[in-house]
């Protein structure tokens, strides 16, 4: 077990997974996808682990992989340890992993009606996740929708990993593997799709066939967006700083900048190798403490720095982003958690409904074409939450 955790040996090794249910108060029922092996949920002290029961030399394999992901800081479930059961006089591994706050399996945004405005990001998201998986290194060996989980990213969504069982780390992910990667991901896709319109979840008539080509080609841009390599004069040096602020918009932060002579010395072959996609995530908790995913960060970064640039014309000098953040932080992001999280839904992450008020302040100012502020903003979402919870309106205004 990693350090950190509970030691969960008061849990019903002796029997399968399959049999713990009324053995232990600890078992959580919460939704998740199909899977081949047994899957449960507990919680310890008021922090959720899922535990999949697997073939011991599997979940040790699996826990590894999982572990070096962590270490590349690519979007998969945290690793937390395995186990060696002994059933029945066999031995059994479950593998034991931090659960996915927040997260959603595939089939919630296909059958929950308040979500289906996040279905239309699932194609970005899902080859998002599969160009950072191959930039890291990892060929995954098992693309699908079912072993994946998504969290809600300021109207959009971010994937993460959730099975590793036939996944491998590399130096580097050849085509040949990443082609693997996209069929096996485009069958797949096709199959879980038409499980849907079995169900009726998607009409009959819905494209299957075209989803996974489409993710494909997201990944193909964005991979080509990333890995290309630009062909500069020597006096065209400003266009570096170009470079990684494309990328940074994009999310990646950016490890390393190779320049090499080409055509003599007349040009310069300009090649960027990024990290993690983490660039805005890092920058805001390093400022604030917020933890947030990656499009929510670069929404309330960039609020950080109007507030700077104001601050900094009220004054007359320049302003720390420090600075900004604390007084962002204290006077605009606290007072207005403190009075919207008491109306929204549980499942709402405090940085999705932060990102829900600033879209609803931009919804407000397209219509009054003026920016009405963030009070007048604030209040009448307050109201709009109030009565998406059945709440009387005068309520919002008290809390």
């Amino acid at each position: 077990m990693r350090p950190g955790h509970p030691d969960f040996l008061d849990l019903p090794w002796n029997v399968p997974l399959a049999e713990w249910e009324g053995r232990t108060a600890r078992l959580e029922h919460l939704p998740s996808g199909p899977s081949r092996h047994p899957v449960l949920f507990v919680s310890y002290a008021g922090v959720l682990y899922a535990l999949k029961e697997l073939p011991p030399e599997i979940a040790a394999k699996e826990y590894g992989l999982l572990r070096r992901m962590a270490d590349l800081r690519l979007p998969a479930v945290s690793p937390v340890g395995y186990v060696r059961a002994r059933h029945r006089g066999e031995e059994a591994g479950v593998l034991i992993t931090r659960y996915l706050d927040y997260s959603l399996p595939y089939h919630h945004l296909f059958m929950q009606p308040d979500l289906e405005r996040y279905r239309r990001h699932l194609l970005d998201a899902l080859a998002g996740l599969l160009v950072q998986l191959h930039l890291g290194g990892v060929y995954w060996g098992d693309c699908s929708l079912s072993n994946t989980l998504f969290r809600r990213d300021a109207g959009t969504l971010q994937a993460y990993l959730v099975d590793a069982e036939t996944s491998e780390v590399h130096p580097q992910v050849a085509r040949g593997l990443r082609e693997h990667d996209l069929a096996i991901m485009e069958e797949n896709v096709a199959g879980a799709l038409m499980d849907l319109v079995a169900v009726q979840a998607l009409p009959p008539d819905y494209a299957v066939e075209e989803v996974g080509p489409e993710i494909r080609r997201r990944y193909e841009g964005l991979w080509d967006e990333v890995t290309r390599v630009e062909v500069i004069a020597p006096s065209e040096q400003y266009r570096i700083q170009e470079r990684i602020r494309v990328l940074n918009d994009l999310g990646f932060s950016v490890e390393e900048v190779e320049l090499a002579a080409a055509q003599g010395g007349q040009q310069l072959r300009l090649r960027t190798f990024v990290a993690d996609r983490s660039f805005h995530r890092d920058l805001l908790q390093g400022l604030t403490g917020i933890e947030a995913e990656e499009s929510q960060a670069r929404q309330m970064v960039n609020e950080i720095r109007e507030l700077q640039a104001t601050l900094a014309q009220r004054a007359n000098r320049s302003v720390a982003l420090s600075a900004s953040a604390y007084r962002w932080l204290t006077e605009v992001y606290q007072p207005a958690m403190a009075r919207l999280q008491p109306l929204a839904d549980p499942m709402t992450p405090p940085a999705e409904l932060y990102s829900q008020l600033l879209e609803h302040k931009w919804y407000l100012s397209e219509r009054v074409r003026r920016d009405v502020g963030h009070q007048a903003a604030e209040a009448d979402f307050a109201q709009l939450l109030a009565r998406r919870r059945g709440l009387p309106s005068g309520e919002a205004k008290t809390l």
